[in-house]
């Protein structure tokens, strides 16, 4: 098969695992803050992941709008906003916040969701986005329909042919990009200086073919002390028996190093699609000192990888500063979001949610670098 041949079959193979994985099974079971049911929606890219949030307060950002744009944004508003430009972006992001749950627009359907922070999309060739719009409203009436995590330069195609369907488009975050990790090492002295870490390093390397049973509890452990305790209590909370099931359907791939003891003692966690990989598992024993270099430690295991399979790397948001002086490019992540076949008072929410979103939260997003 040629390469894209390759990529399609992939794709259409993660899929059917992800299927075969969560299809029927209540996903509170495996990530505890996550209460959606998970569907699949056909395409001839294969049956498409989707998830089904009917509007429970509280649940993680990657399958609630409301806690994307109203509690997760009020976090980040105050942990990173300067004085004089947190407290009215806190008023704005409370005053949107009601609107949503007035409006209904957390009952939500995520086509091609995932359950990551950062969803991968097959090639549009093999998709009608149209279609798929036409079919989920058939199959949802009464929700929203998004498609998260696209970027102008990875996926422009998609986000001209959703919009063209009727969608909206919705600010989300600022990500980064590396297209050719070789190209840079030479240009960013950082990169090379984790790198040669990788080597450098006393505690030991633990390979994808070296991760045992016990390993998956102390992964979610130190993802939890990395995106829970230091970051948010609405990323969603893997639990190890999630990452057991993951790993052995070949969806995640581990990699990190072992301490003295033979725990974990960093890691990070690589899905791929194509020639793209993500990141959205990176976990580190906070405890330990800074010197130790944990956290360069894991990041510099995804860039080896990019490295040496030829890969490119979305490492998805924040650490921003940490990823632009190793080469990432900034660029803006959007939902597509459509609304017109719901009620007014959605409809509303939705294009307020697009306006504020790409007139006021893109310019601070690239203002202060986030």
């Amino acid at each position: 098969m040629n390469a894209p041949a390759i990529e399609e079959a992939r794709f259409a193979a993660s899929a059917r695992a992800f299927a075969a994985l969560h299809a029927g099974r209540d996903v509170a079971t495996l990530v505890p803050n996550l209460h959606a049911r998970i569907e699949t929606l056909g395409s001839t890219a294969g049956e498409l992941p989707v998830t089904v949030h009917d509007g429970r307060a509280g649940d993680a950002w990657v399958c609630s709008p409301r806690t994307t744009y109203a509690d997760y944004a009020a976090e980040e508003s105050a942990r990173y906003l300067p004085g004089w430009a947190a407290p009215p972006s806190l008023r704005m992001i409370a005053s949107l916040g009601h609107l949503l749950q007035w409006s209904g627009i957390d009952r939500a359907v995520s086509i091609n969701n995932w359950l990551l922070s950062t969803n991968l999309y097959p090639a549009l060739g093999l998709v009608d986005p149209t279609s798929l719009v036409q079919d989920a409203v058939a199959r949802w009436p009464g929700h929203t329909l998004w498609f998260r995590s696209l970027n102008a330069h990875d996926n422009a195609d998609w986000l001209a042919a959703l919009q063209a369907a009727g969608c909206q488009l919705v600010t989300s975050r600022q990500v980064y990009l590396y297209d050719d990790v070789d190209t840079l090492i030479g240009r960013h002295g950082n990169l090379k200086a984790d790198l040669a870490l990788l080597r450098k390093t006393p505690l030991r390397h633990c390979g994808d073919q070296d991760i045992a049973e016990a390993d998956y509890a102390r992964i979610a452990e130190l993802y939890a002390l990395l995106y829970i305790g230091k970051h948010s209590r609405f990323n969603p909370i893997y639990g190890a028996e999630f990452l057991r099931l993951w790993h052995r359907a070949g969806l995640l791939t581990f990699e990190g190093f072992r301490a003295d003891d033979d725990r974990l003692a960093c890691v990070v966690g690589l899905f791929r699609q194509g020639r793209t990989a993500t990141a959205p598992i990176v976990g580190y024993d906070t405890a330990r000192p800074q010197k130790t270099g944990l956290y360069r430690l894991a990041t510099a295991c995804a860039y080896r990888a990019c490295l040496e399979h030829g890969w490119r790397l979305n490492f998805s948001a924040g650490a921003a500063g940490f990823k632009r002086l190793r080469g990432g490019v900034a660029t803006i992540e959007y939902s597509a979001v459509y609304a017109r076949h719901l009620p007014r008072r959605t409809r509303m929410a939705v294009a307020a949610l697009s306006t504020l979103s790409c007139r006021l939260g893109t310019p601070l997003l690239r203002r202060f670098r986030l």
